[in-house]
């Protein structure tokens, strides 16, 4: 039989690893209920509530759980008519942060836990402080104060994501691991350099998913089509997130697929346009001087310069500058490798 009704704990989550998992999993196994609570002021960098309710959603969705910002605590608060309070920095001292949890629990959810988990020093005095609020034992549960099963904190984890990515879970690793566009006119080796790169790392690559439906439609391309592939493009970047190694290569991006409704039809769908704004943590621009390859589907090198121009205009302009891949691939391997701190 279970020792508690319902256990607690309460962590940022920022990101979630498989320390919070365990943590997580021992207070089920002792507990006939968990709630999971969660806040941090500032939210770091991929780390906004959004993201953290759905790695909880996604990785413990048997569990409740309350992710909360400014903007959705002071919804809650609206709905059991209280005067939302500001969640407090994390600066604060413990006894600020342990007063602010009694009242989440005791006003806006509202529970009473049995027990509390986790593996940090506080416990026992926040414990003591939720017993007094409550009228009865919150019961302290300590789990791995040693941090032995596993050796990480959030804080590692967001100073060197790739080093530590095995601790994290992969719906969480799918909004960390770095994602590398690779841009460039036709010819220029933009997908030699996306599946060298995969094969050198052994980590999937997203391939070209417009030239893929162009060849099924026997080389014809509608002006709808261009909307679908660029949200198509982006689906297989998210769907091969989760199984990437210490990146993504992603071989083009809806900016490629913009350049083209505006060559071929002088116009694109706002959503197109919209989706041409994706932000990549490194963006390479595969320079024109490989030998141009006619393949049959090609124009020709003038239109590699000026697809090549229309690029170096279009990220000037979103404030992004590219790292510039010239010569044969093993050299642009090594350029991306020094630049994502593999080499």
């Amino acid at each position: 039989m279970s020792r508690f009704a319902l256990g607690l704990v309460v962590g940022k989550f920022a990101p979630l690893h498989h320390g919070h998992l365990h943590l997580i999993d021992t207070a089920a196994a002792q507990c006939e209920r968990v709630l999971l609570l969660s806040w941090c002021q500032p939210e770091p960098a991929r780390c906004e509530a959004a993201a953290r309710e759905r790695w909880l959603q996604a990785c413990r969705p048997q569990h409740e759980a309350w992710v909360f910002d400014d903007a959705s605590l002071a919804q809650r608060c609206a709905e059991r008519g209280l005067a939302p309070q500001a969640l407090p920095p994390d600066a604060s001292d413990d006894l600020t942060q342990q007063r602010f949890l009694a009242w989440l629990l005791a006003e806006v959810l509202p529970q009473r836990p049995d027990a509390m988990f986790a593996s940090e020093d506080y416990l026992v005095p926040c414990a003591a402080l939720l017993s007094r609020v409550f009228g009865h034992e919150v019961t302290p549960v300590l789990v791995d104060r040693a941090r032995s099963t596993v050796p990480v904190s959030a804080t590692r984890i967001r100073q060197q994501p790739v080093a530590h990515r095995h601790h994290l879970p992969a719906p969480v690793w799918a909004d960390w691991v770095p994602r590398v566009c690779l841009l460039g006119g036709e010819s220029s080796g933009k997908s030699t350099l996306a599946q060298a790169l995969a094969e050198r790392h052994g980590t999937p690559f997203v391939a070209e998913y417009g030239r893929e439906l162009w060849e099924r439609q026997g080389g014809v391309l509608l002006e709808p089509d261009l909307l679908h592939i660029a949200e198509e493009q982006v689906r297989r970047e998210d769907a091969a997130a989760a199984r990437a190694g210490p990146f993504l290569a992603c071989d083009t991006s809806p900016l490629t697929t913009l350049f083209y409704a505006l060559d071929q039809f002088g116009r694109a769908d706002p959503a197109l346009m919209a989706l041409a704004e994706r932000r990549y943590d490194l963006v390479v621009l595969c320079e024109p001087d490989f030998p141009f390859v006619q393949d049959g589907t090609r124009r020709d090198a003038g239109f590699r310069q000026r697809q090549t121009d229309w690029y170096v205009t279009q990220l000037a302009q979103r404030g992004i500058t590219p790292l510039r891949a010239s010569g044969p691939v093993a050299a642009r391997v090594r350029l991306v490798e020094q630049a994502l701190g593999l080499d």
